[in-house]
């Protein structure tokens, strides 16, 4: 498939294909355990996005074995095995690479049915759009960096990150939606755009529904935020439209990169009440209406 899909998929046999995806971060939080279920489910998170299910995974691990001992490792691992056992799949092996600073992710195998794949490029005009994990993890995983994030906000943070994207796409195929994609490294605005510009649509967002967690907007407003969150400024801020005055830092929201972001999903209106009610029924611990899907403007995205 030529497409910006979140992952690839090949058809292998009859209508089974199989969804390959591969991504790995460095730490965003203290705790190695739940560091390393952050990383899996940030891996995870694009079969998901795409409709798919977890087979197989392998661990991708590079480290400095000097400075990281086997039992902290162990740890890292763990969270890993874990978050992919929750979603149901195996880790099957890995890789490991001598390296100065710490990485751990996944390559990732899933299957997909080709009548249930999930793509990022078929939003319709009339469609409400679902979000399904707040905001602002780029910047408060930023901000602990320097210890200026409260221990409720990094719990809580810390939570979101390590909750898979399963739960939502177990309820968009069972409802049925238009189209997903997961909100990552690029930010709302990043990952919003692309689906809006390949669907040949625009969105338009209503600012007051999109949350993010509450220390977020200090730490932006004293410059707590990661360079992908100013590169992602730099590089999609000419297609978007802020029809509602905002300050800077809470613009800067929107563009803040996320680690294990939540799914941004493209649904019929009359099933939007439906799909939301659905996502929290099955373990899904966030979903909210945040926009809707529009005649193509002359801005892409469109913050009112």
């Amino acid at each position: 498939m030529q497409t910006n899909d979140d992952a690839g998929v090949v058809r292998v046999h009859g209508n089974k294909c199989l969804v390959q995806t591969a991504d790995f971060i460095t730490p965003v939080v203290d705790d190695l355990y739940m560091y390393g279920k952050i990383a899996a489910a940030n891996s995870l998170s694009d079969v998901f996005a795409m409709g798919g299910d977890v087979l197989t995974a392998l661990n991708l691990v590079m480290y400095d074995s000097c400075h990281i001992e086997k039992e902290e490792m162990r740890e890292i691992l763990k969270g890993g095995f874990d978050a992919v056992n929750e979603a149901g799949g195996i880790i099957i092996g890995g890789h490991t690479v001598e390296d100065s600073e710490m990485k751990y992710g996944l390559s990732v195998t899933g299957i997909v049915e080709e009548e249930k794949i999930v793509r990022n490029n078929n939003a319709k005009v009339g469609d409400k759009i679902i979000l399904t994990k707040p905001l602002g993890m780029g910047i408060i995983t930023t901000a602990n960096k320097v210890d200026m994030v409260s221990e409720k906000t990094m719990k809580q943070a810390t939570e979101i990150m390590g909750h898979l994207n399963l739960y939502a796409k177990n309820a968009m195929i069972e409802v049925g939606v238009n189209s997903a994609t997961d909100i990552t490294g690029f930010g709302l605005i990043g990952h919003a755009f692309e689906m809006a510009k390949h669907s040949g649509v625009s969105f338009l967002f209503n600012t007051k529904e999109i949350d993010y967690l509450d220390e977020a907007l200090y730490l932006s407003s004293i410059g707590m935020v990661p360079a992908g969150s100013y590169n992602n400024k730099h590089y999609t801020e000419k297609y978007v439209l802020f029809e509602r005055e905002l300050k800077d830092e809470e613009k800067m929201i929107f563009f803040d990169a996320q680690t294990s972001g939540g799914l941004l999903i493209s649904v019929p209106e009359e099933k939007a009440s439906l799909l939301v009610d659905k996502i929290k029924e099955k373990g899904g611990i966030y979903a909210k209406v945040i926009g809707e899907v529009i005649e193509k403007q002359d801005k892409i995205l469109i913050f009112s």
